[in-house]
């Protein structure tokens, strides 16, 4: 049996096409365009994504997800956040509820 493929497999990915040329990886095109157009794709699929869970069916929220999921991955790339770093700070926040937790941050 066969590991299941998760979001650490996906950021390995990423981190290796992100050594490939332009011409071959659309991922380092989408590094080599910047943080802020990583940024900005990363904004389009997430309106793709709220739109496809009330409008479209399961299979296509699905693969909008896995879109966002990609994106958000490569601009944490961009930024050199690793994804230990978000699960670090998401067990961080284990220790308490939600409302808690939002109850305890600064004013925006």
């Amino acid at each position: 049996m066969t590991d299941t493929f998760n979001l650490a497999d996906l950021a390995r990915r990423i981190k290796e096409r992100a050594k490939a040329s332009p011409e071959e990886s659309y991922t380092r095109k989408m590094l080599d365009r910047g943080i802020g157009h990583c940024a900005k794709k990363l904004g389009e699929e997430a309106v793709e994504t709220a739109l496809a869970a009330v409008s479209e069916d399961r299979e296509r929220f699905t693969s909008e997800v896995g879109d966002l999921l990609y994106h958000l991955l490569v601009l944490m790339e961009a930024r050199g956040v690793e994804l230990s770093e978000v699960e670090s700070a998401l067990e961080k926040r284990m220790s308490r509820s939600g409302l808690q937790e939002k109850a305890a941050r600064p004013p925006a």
